[in-house]
Formats: structure tokens, C-alpha cells, sequence
């Protein structure tokens, strides 16, 4: 049925692509090299989803910090982190301090962002790493808030649909597969850790959800005005692997998140997370992939997103970027790639990016993450590339707070430096629906509701 339904879609893409549009195509030509106006165009733009969104990088330092003093928590000066006060003893700063000292606030602020980075004792991508552990002390208890937040900058932005990377597998559920253990025997493990009690974890895992479900509409005051924009914007979950785990505890992760997505239709998928260039992530890379294939095939109604080719000549030895992405499609049946940078490395690129176009397997693109962590920018990233060989692409935000951008921010960067017609953007904006992990209906839902937000956009000119 969900091939059914991409043919169906792309059957209807030229009469879409192809309506007379020749006053707002003039107007959109008249702005396209001029940044203020393109920004301005591109915020009211409808822009479908956000496909590719961690919650906890998504959330600006502003509002940890906020969070933070709220919390009684401190700040770490020597590495400018946020912490829990030490048992029995004093913060050495009051994070309450950074909310009137501007010489405390601003390198806080820039301790947990990339905004005003320079290369020094970090390298881009170690100083973007380290970021999420600087301010995790703040999300225990602010979830639901910071979904909230990100939630009502889609909204003020024309989007309307979400999928937030914010359930990881951490704490019990590592735990637990670290006293099981790993023998390599998949069938063997997954009895151990039913017998563990996994599935209770799971039901835990759900319990975080109604908190975050009920203190997003709670915050959003959906319950009195459900009609509003923000309440409007649709929100599912994807759970997250930390890749960087020792296998058995990466395993009970992978366990836990089949578990879960396969009985929370708020859960929408599973996906691997930290950098895929780390120690761990390297070397076990293929077991990886193999543990969501077994668990796939016990689970096949669960969406699988995965993080493949967020890599870059020089970042790993040659030889590393040869088949993350293929391996991640054929051994972990990705229906979406998170990043793809490192695609034309891949052995004989040109027939996997064939592949990717026959299996409608699209690519998430995320532009400003991808220069600041790895530095590939312009004519050196892939976009162009996939574009030229009919994969499909969407565009996304990765970690919209510590990268300091947005979506519309994505989408202007795309149109300034890849030339983009109004057209382009359109069938963008489109797959950002159409390759979303809903179902059925509540995916023509939101196409309808698409159409009409287009509709509404283009009279206004």
C-alpha cells in the first residue's frame, strides 16, 4: 500500500508542479538573489514538515538557561556547562546569574551553540558533540516545555507536521542490556531481556510521551483554543539509538525502540544517533545494522530513519566512507537517510543513488549542520547531486538551537546557493509530507491541508 500510495503522488506532481503560477514566479524570480526578501517570502511559505529534528538541539541556549535558573541549577566555570549542584555543597554560579550578567550569559551562550565558534582546542564536530552534554542536566524535567517551543516556531513559520527525535534508550533500558549482555545470538539476547523485564521499560517510554504530549498542549493552551496555529502543527516521535553504547546496550536500545513504535502509533520510527564518525559507531557499524535487521523482521510494520553518510573526506580513513549509506538501505532497510553527505564515496554511487530513486528512498538534507559540522558547503555538498539523479529530498533543520537556524532559514540557504526555482521548493515542501512515517490517512489529511495552505499563499501575491 505505501508504494501504491508514492506512485499515486507522483503521478499527481506534474499537474501540481505545472499550475500557472507566472505572477508569483516573476515575483519569486524578481527576490530570489536578494536574502531580506527571500527570508521574508520564505517565512510565510508553507513548508510542509520537519522531518530531521533532535529536540534536545533544537531548543535555543536561551531557553536552557532560562530552564536552568529556574531549576536551581549552576554553571560550570571552567567548561561553561549547566550541572546539578553537587551533593552537600554550592554552585560555583547560580545559572540564575547568566540571566542578568552579560558577560556570563553571552559565552554561556556560546559554549552550548556553535554561534561564534572558532576552531581551537575543539574541532567542529567535538564542539558540536559536546554541546548536548553540556545543558542535559535541563531536560529531565522540561520536555514538554521544549517541545512546546520548537513546536510554536513551526507554526509561526507555515509548517505543519513535526517528527522530533526526543525518546532515547539511556538509563534502565542500557542498563538492563548491560547486565544481560551480548553473546551475538539476537534470538537468544531478546529472551533475555523479555525476561528482564523490557517491556515494562517500554511501558515507561510511554509514560514520557503522555508527559510531553500533555505539557505541550497544556503550554500551547490547546485545550481552549485547539484551532490555533500551534495547535494545529501535527507531532509524532521517533525513539533514538545511542549509537556510541557498548553492542549489548546498544542492542536492548534498539529492542526497546521495535517495542515501542511498534505499540505507540505516536512513535513513528526508530533511529540511530550521536556521531556516526565515533569509535564505537565505526566499529560496530555492520553489527549495527544487523541488529535492526533481525529486530526488523520480527517488527516490520516499524519505520526505520537512519543516520548514514554524516561523513567527510579527511573525518574517517577512505575505506569508512565506502558503504555506510548502501549498508544502511540493504542490511537496515532505512526508508529514509538522515545527512547522505558522504554518497558519492559510496562504492558504485551512481547505482546506489539509482536505487534510492526506484525505492522512492529519500534523503533528509540538512545544509547548516552540515557546514558547521563538517564543513562541506556549496558546490562540495551533494543536494545538486541528488536532485540530478531524481532522488527525492526534503529539507531539515538537524539541531535548529545549537546551530542558531530554522527551517526557513534551510530553505533560503537552499535557494541562495543551489538556485531553486519556486517549483523546486514546491515538490520539496511536498516531500516533506509524503515521505513522512504517517499513515495513510492522516497523510492525505495533511497534503489536503497543504494544497490549501498553497493555495491561500499564492492569492496573497
Amino acid at each position: 500500500m505505501k508504494r501504491i500510495g508514492i506512485l499515486l503522488f507522483l503521478a499527481s506532481m506534474p499537474a501540481f508542479a505545472a499550475s500557472p503560477l507566472t505572477k508569483l514566479d516573476q515575483q519569486f524570480q524578481s527576490i530570489r538573489k536578494n536574502p531580506p526578501e527571500l527570508y521574508a517570502f520564505l517565512y510565510r511559505m508553507p513548508k510542509g514538515g520537519d522531518l530531521h529534528n533532535h529536540l534536545i538541539g533544537a531548543v535555543y541556549a536561551e531557553s536552557m538557561i532560562k530552564a536552568a535558573a529556574e531549576d536551581s541549577l549552576c554553571i560550570d566555570k571552567d567548561t561553561f556547562s549547566l550541572t546539578r549542584p553537587p551533593t552537600g555543597g554550592h554552585c560555583q554560579i547560580d545559572a540564575s546569574r547568566a540571566e542578568t550578567d552579560n558577560a556570563l550569559f553571552s559565552p554561556l551562550i556560546d559554549s552550548l551553540s556553535m554561534r561564534d565558534y572558532e576552531p581551537g582546542r575543539e574541532s567542529p564536530p567535538d564542539h558540536f558533540f559536546n554541546t548536548f552534554n553540556k545543558f542535559a542536566a535541563v531536560f529531565s524535567r522540561h520536555n514538554g516545555d521544549f517541545v512546546a517551543e520548537v513546536v510554536r516556531r513551526a507554526a509561526e513559520q507555515n509548517e505543519s507536521y513535526l517528527e522530533l527525535m526526543a525518546l532515547v534508550g539511556a538509563g534502565p533500558i542500557s542498563e538492563l542490556g548491560k547486565r544481560v549482555g551480548f553473546g551475538g545470538n539476537f534470538e537468544e539476547t531478546a529472551a533475555k531481556l523479555r525476561a528482564g523485564g523490557i517491556a515494562d521499560l517500554v511501558t515507561g517510554l510511554r509514560g514520557q510521551v503522555d508527559q510531553m504530549e500533555q505539557q505541550r498542549i497544556t503550554d500551547l493552551g490547546c485545550q481552549a483554543k485547539p484551532d490555533s496555529a500551534p495547535c494545529q502543527v501535527r507531532v509524532r516521535y521517533i525513539f533514538q539509538v545511542l549509537r556510541e553504547f557498548p553492542k549489548e546496550q546498544v542492542f536492548a536500545q534498539v529492542f526497546a525502540g521495535f517495542l515501542l513504535a511498534n505499540s505507540d502509533p505516536r512513535v513513528v520510527a526508530i533511529n540511530f544517533v550521536q556521531p556516526e564518525h565515533g569509535l564505537t559507531a565505526m566499529r560496530d557499524y555492520h553489527l549495527h545494522m544487523r541488529m535492526i535487521d533481525y529486530l526488523h523482521r520480527q517488527y516490520p510494520r516499524v519505520h526505520i530513519a537512519l543516520h548514514a553518510g554524516e561523513l567527510a573526506s579527511g573525518l574517517v580513513p577512505p575505506e569508512d566512507l565506502r558503504f555506510h549509506i548502501r549498508e544502511a538501505i540493504e542490511v537496515g532497510h532505512a526508508e529514509r537517510i538522515g545527512h547522505g553527505v558522504s554518497i558519492m564515496y559510496e562504492n558504485d554511487a551512481l547505482g546506489l543513488l539509482r536505487m534510492m530513486k526506484q525505492r522512492h528512498i529519500p534523503v533528509e538534507i540538512n545544509l547548516t549542520s552540515n557546514d558547521l559540522i563538517l564543513g562541506v558547503r556549496g558546490a562540495d555538498h551533494p543536494l545538486p547531486v541528488y536532485r540530478k539523479y531524481g532522488v527525492p529530498v526534503v529539507l531539515s533543520t538537524d539541531d535548529e538551537g545549537v546551530s542558531r537556524t530554522h527551517l526557513t532559514q534551510e530553505y533560503q540557504r537552499a535557494v541562495l546557493t543551489y538556485n531553486l526555482t519556486y517549483p523546486d521548493l514546491k515538490s520539496i515542501v511536498r516531500n516533506s509530507i509524503e515521505y513522512s512515517f504517517l499513515p495513510p490517512a492522516e497523510k492525505a489529511h495533511l497534503r489536503a491541508d497543504l494544497a490549501k495552505r498553497f493555495e491561500r499563499f499564492e492569492q496573497s501575491y
